[in-house]
């Protein structure tokens, strides 16, 4: 190995944590409907999307652009996002008690 590289083994303990957090990160989705993005991650999904700026499509929306000009951005999770991080999270916290220890 080089001098100064760094080398992460993925031990029963990392898998461990990985499912228990994709576990609750997955219960997190199922418990919402949506969320909105602050104005910095709007801009940056924007530029990402090649849009030039947010657009609003109703009058309601520039009316509120006018007044309140951050722009953000509602996102709407699919329903079945949430169980399948759950059961990922599941499977990967199972392998994991399923590795053998290491002394």
């Amino acid at each position: 190995m080089f001098a100064g590289t760094l080398k992460m083994e993925m031990n029963r303990n990392r898998y461990f944590l990985i499912g228990v957090l994709l576990v609750l990160l997955g219960s997190q989705f199922r418990m919402i409907d949506s969320f909105v993005l602050n104005e910095p991650t709007t801009r940056a999904l924007a530029n990402m999307s090649r849009n030039a700026t947010p657009t609003p499509s109703d009058s309601f929306s520039t009316f509120l652009m006018q007044v309140h000009p951050k722009p953000t951005k509602r996102v709407h999770p699919p329903r079945w996002l949430g169980l399948a991080m759950i059961a990922v999270g599941s499977v990967v916290s199972l392998h994991a008690l399923a590795i053998p220890r290491n002394g």
